[in-house]
């Protein structure tokens, strides 16, 4: 990531972003393009169902997430910018 975005408060592409799912586990994506997606490193792309969900929002901020086995929701925790 050349920079951090204007407001880094919320999230955008190149975003770290930590959420609590509703089972208590928690999962840390970065949000990335097509062609740098690493399931192991965490890396999603921007077009995924989670990341189209969560650009935008901010820390706190409850999600829906359509995924194949259906809806689930997700609470944002950190969003950070390495």
């Amino acid at each position: 990531m050349d920079r951090v975005p204007d407001n880094p408060d919320k999230i955008f592409f190149g975003a770290w972003v930590t959420v609590v799912r509703e089972d208590g586990g928690e999962q840390r994506y970065r949000i990335v393009g097509p062609d740098e997606i690493d399931a192991k490193a965490g890396h999603i792309s921007v077009d995924s169902p989670i990341a189209r969900a969560l650009l935008g929002k901010s820390i706190d901020d409850a999600v829906n997430v359509q995924l194949p086995q259906g809806v689930t929701e997700v609470e944002i925790t950190a969003i950070t910018y390495e």
